[in-house]
């Protein structure tokens, strides 16, 4: 059958509030036109991320009733640990509240000024805790990822070429070590491919630069690799899974992706030197090793959830069902970046509404807009997140660096929505695009010197 069903049966519900248009219009001005300003509560359908807002099974909450909430060596860790140990093969696994401060300890002890850190695309808070210490960011992924009508299977790939470059340009002495996005977020969850990685591995072992993975959204991305790269189809997804980490030395994983858990992260090393000092901060910043600012129910949540991840019918359904979106969107001409990603689907904002320059922030205006007309709150990926202070706010005309791409990310929260919703979400975009002409520019009025998209204020145009 063509139709693929959830894998799952929903035996809890949550009500939903419904606002008119007139209220939505006061909260997104109170909001200063920024969705992370706006209360939950007040969103119909929220698709700001897929980050912690996963609906979890029957078996993890279950789990969480069994959970020993000792401080020290609790069967909840052991059990966690198990699981990830047998999945990655990592031998050193720190567990912290979440993905950012896996991230926060490994650039503390590896960065520093005059560091460079290459990856295929740095997500926001990578590339914050990286610029924190002093060191460069450094996003080397392939140029197809900058056409997103372009169906390349493996957009979010690191180019090999490019890292060289780089080696050669700055020594590898300066590279303490290179990050590759599994999936890449920036610029429309597209998937690694397993031969890539392998390319990439040889690249970095050459030059004895350590190899490590963001690894949020493993499963997915292993799915990929399953469903594109013919010489790896026959093997499971776990299989595939275990040869991504057996390439790497270490990984920062979000558990609040694909690990189907609201809080949660871990930091995987190869590295056991490195590994005591990544403890001594851990224990200072986050908790005992044990536990890493997260209660024995956290622990096991996660074990389950890590499971869960790798079920192969439960990949299908949900690669499907970010599918069944962007079909939708096609068959109405809004241009999206093609192929669809694993946990999102991504509008091109710069084809969408051309007549808003990259400086008044396309997706910005896309984002307020589908708030407006149906309550459903997106998130943009361009030169708002990923843009740097343009000079002096007082004046209007300020010029903020533009990024490569404008896009709008409709994250899809896994097994929270249904179809219907779906469609609810597609009829809202078409009447947006229907008076595309109309949408407005904005501009920074007040703005954070770091992570700035979380806290913008911005005026309409």
């Amino acid at each position: 059958m063509e139709t693929i069903i959830e894998p799952f049966k929903i035996k809890m519900t949550e009500p939903i509030k419904f606002t008119s248009r007139q209220q939505r219009e006061n909260i997104i001005k109170e909001a200063h036109f920024n969705l992370f300003q706006v209360a939950a509560e007040n969103v119909t359908i929220d698709l700001l991320t897929d980050s912690g807002t996963s609906a979890m099974s029957s078996e993890q909450w279950a789990s969480m009733l069994r959970a020993d909430e000792s401080y020290a060596g609790s069967a909840s860790w052991y059990h966690l640990k198990n699981i990830i140990g047998n999945m990655t093969g990592m031998p050193n696994i720190l567990p912290t509240h979440q993905g950012r401060a896996s991230e926060r300890i490994l650039f503390s002890l590896i960065g520093g000024k005059d560091k460079i850190i290459p990856n295929n695309n740095h997500f926001d808070t990578t590339r914050a805790n990286i610029e924190f210490t002093g060191a460069k960011a450094v996003d080397l992924v392939v140029d197809q990822a900058y056409e997103p009508d372009q169906a390349f299977p493996f957009k979010g790939n690191l180019d090999p070429q490019k890292l060289k470059s780089l080696i050669r340009e700055v020594g590898a002495e300066h590279i303490p070590l290179c990050m590759i996005t599994i999936t890449n977020n920036s610029i429309g969850g597209q998937p690694v491919s397993l031969s890539n990685i392998k390319e990439i591995k040889d690249i970095c072992q050459k030059h004895n630069i350590p190899l490590f993975i963001d690894a949020a959204r493993f499963a997915e991305n292993a799915y990929f690799i399953k469903q594109r790269e013919k010489e790896y189809a026959h093997l499971s997804v776990g299989e595939i899974v275990r040869q991504i980490f057996d390439l790497t030395d270490g990984a920062t994983i979000s558990a609040k992706k694909d690990g189907l858990v609201n809080t949660g992260g871990l930091l995987l090393l190869r590295d056991n030197e490195l590994a005591k000092r990544a403890i001594n901060l851990l224990i200072l910043t986050e908790g005992f090793t044990t536990y890493g600012g997260l209660t024995g129910r956290d622990l096991e949540a996660m074990a389950e959830g890590f499971l869960e991840a790798v079920n192969e019918d439960y990949l299908r359904y949900r690669i499907r069902s970010v599918d069944y979106l962007a079909e939708k969107l096609l068959r109405a001409n809004i241009p999206i970046v093609r192929p669809t990603g694993g946990h999102a689907v991504y509008i091109d904002a710069k084809s969408f509404c051309p007549h808003i320059s990259p400086n008044l922030f396309p997706g910005q205006a896309i984002v307020c807009a589908l708030y407006r007309v149906a309550g459903v709150r997106a998130t943009e990926l361009g030169s708002v997140m990923f843009g740097k202070d343009g000079g002096d706010l007082s004046q209007k005309n300020c010029h903020h660096p533009s990024h490569k791409m404008e896009l709008v990310r409709l994250a899809i929260p896994r097994r929270v929505y249904t179809q219907s919703h779906i469609d609810y979400v597609v009829e809202a975009l078409i009447e947006i695009y229907k008076d595309r002409d109309k949408l407005k520019g904005l501009r920074i009025i007040e703005e954070p010197s770091i992570l700035r998209h979380f806290s913008l204020k911005f005026a309409e145009v």
